[in-house]
């Protein structure tokens, strides 16, 4: 009985489902401008699996040269992204810019992009492809458009939020490593953090973090020039202090070394 009860709310579903889709067949429209114009319609109406429909053949059909083009790859995009297809929407934002890179809607393409990608990596311990994608296609806005965009400041910010993600998650693999005593695999994910994103809010930890793996492989050179760089950077954290206790000032040494031999 409950078998047949869902079988039929699943055939109710698919009849009004496909009644609604009917209501826009691209057949209906014999030239590009009617059918630009009544997608435009469905998109206006949020109707965005029909906008999707039009406006993906429109870029199929659509001559190269044609005005309409880079208007019906911003509207794809935006059905998708709305759709919550990101990776479909980040596809059809860059066949805009990288086809018409003079148009106006060009820079705002790349930084909707940017922006698609960068909602496919939510967190840093998810695989950072498409976070890299991401700043990737943040930096081609920059270096087409530079100072021109009014989007410039917005993709130097974005990018900043993201190397706080790429180095937390190099952090926490640092991490990882240092609690199973895998210290020379911990070594280089806490100094990647530190050569690859000095300014980010993890440094400081990263530092501390970094010292205490030297200390328990034995790196006094490697422990010394860390704990001065803390020292310098973050003067009077008591972390720090613990961690560096008793390990010499690099840049002492390196002084009392340099010193040039006395005059006979």
């Amino acid at each position: 009985m409950h078998l047949r009860t869902w079988t039929c709310v699943a055939l109710a579903a698919a009849a009004a489902l496909s009644a609604c889709r009917a209501t826009f067949r691209l057949s209906r429209y014999q030239t590009n401008q009617a059918l630009y114009d009544a997608t435009l319609r469905e998109f206006e109406r949020g109707k965005w699996a029909n906008a999707i429909i039009g406006f993906e053949k429109l870029t199929n059909d659509l001559p190269a040269r044609d005005t309409l083009l880079p208007r019906a790859y911003w509207y794809l995009a935006v059905s998708h992204s709305r759709q919550r297809e990101h990776l479909l929407a980040a596809q059809s934002y860059t066949r805009l810019y990288e086809s018409f890179s003079d148009d106006t809607l060009a820079d705002d393409a790349a930084l909707e992009a940017a922006r698609s990608y960068r909602k496919l990596w939510r967190k840093p311990t998810l695989d950072p492809t498409y976070g890299e994608t991401a700043v990737a296609t943040f930096n081609t806005l920059l270096g087409l458009y530079g100072e021109t965009s009014p989007h410039a400041d917005v993709a130097r910010q974005e990018i900043l939020e993201l190397e706080e993600m790429f180095a937390a998650k190099n952090y926490e693999t640092g991490r990882y490593y240092y609690r199973r005593k895998a210290y020379d695999s911990a070594v280089i994910f806490l100094k990647t953090v530190l050569e690859r994103w000095p300014h980010v809010q993890k440094a400081r930890e990263t530092m501390i973090l970094l010292a205490e793996t030297y200390k328990q492989i034995r790196y006094r050179e490697d422990l010394a020039e860390i704990c001065s760089k803390l020292r310098r950077e973050f003067p009077g954290d008591r972390d720090g202090a613990r961690v560096c206790d008793g390990v010499a000032v690099v840049a002492d040494s390196v002084a009392t070394s340099a010193k040039p031999p006395s005059a006979p």
